[in-house]
């Protein structure tokens, strides 16, 4: 396995814990300082910043004060060159599931987030 490869999971990871724990000063670990957020579920798109993104997350309840179970899966990570990669991860929070496409940079040795584009997925209560 690449040391890419390596040095990717354990970034993901904090990434996932950053979401269940609403850890803002982990997602700023994690996150390039001029990273994208973005999706396009509910038109308009929605796009923000990380100035904008993180008041977001730290608003939020977070999934572990709840109780949550967590789905947090790294479906695929494709590596472009020594200093950037792609990463399809899921995981869920409240009553939905996400597909998020991350890419990173590596600057400085460091692996960041440099965009999160995600789909929201409702999740499906019952069955008929």
């Amino acid at each position: 396995m690449s040391s890419a490869f390596v040095e990717l999971q354990p970034v993901i990871s904090d990434y996932f814990d950053a979401l269940y724990h609403c850890d803002t000063e982990l997602l700023q670990k994690v996150f390039h300082p001029k990273a994208v957020y973005a999706t396009a579920d509910d038109p308009p798109l929605l796009h923000r910043t990380m100035d904008e993104y993180v008041p977001v997350v730290a608003a939020r309840q977070s999934p572990a004060s709840r109780g949550e179970v967590r789905t947090d899966t790294i479906e695929e990570i494709q590596l472009a060159g020594d200093n950037t990669a792609f990463a399809r991860v899921r995981c869920s929070i409240g009553q939905s599931d996400f597909v998020d496409f991350l890419t990173f940079v590596r600057t400085d040795g460091r692996w960041q987030i440099m965009s999160k584009i995600f789909q929201i997925i409702p999740r499906q209560t019952g069955s008929a």
